[in-house]
């Protein structure tokens, strides 16, 4: 019986649409802006969180290691880190 009500649920799942269809043609194009507005807004938070990590990454490393340098390799390294995030997203976008 719990095979038979497990099926059950199995069909019913099928059955629910997960997306109304739209009858506007130019709504997928609204779509596609805002996902591409999404995407490229993200950019102005990754940056400089990025470059925020790595400098307090460093920073710690500085104080746990009684150094006066490794915060400028982690801000380094951060500004890095954000502009891989920059070149991938340019060409994950470019690329569809």
């Amino acid at each position: 019986m719990a095979k038979t009500e497990t099926s059950l649920l199995a069909n019913d799942l099928q059955l629910i649409p997960t997306a109304l269809p739209s009858s506007d043609p130019n709504s997928r194009d609204k779509d596609n802006f805002w996902v591409q507005f999404a995407r490229y807004s993200q950019l102005a938070f990754v940056l400089p969180a990025a470059t925020a990590a790595g400098w307090l990454i460093g920073l710690g490393l500085d104080k746990w290691l009684h150094t006066t340098w490794l915060y400028l390799v982690g801000l380094l390294l951060g500004i890095a880190a954000g502009f891989v995030e920059l070149v991938r997203t340019a060409i994950s976008d470019s690329s569809k």
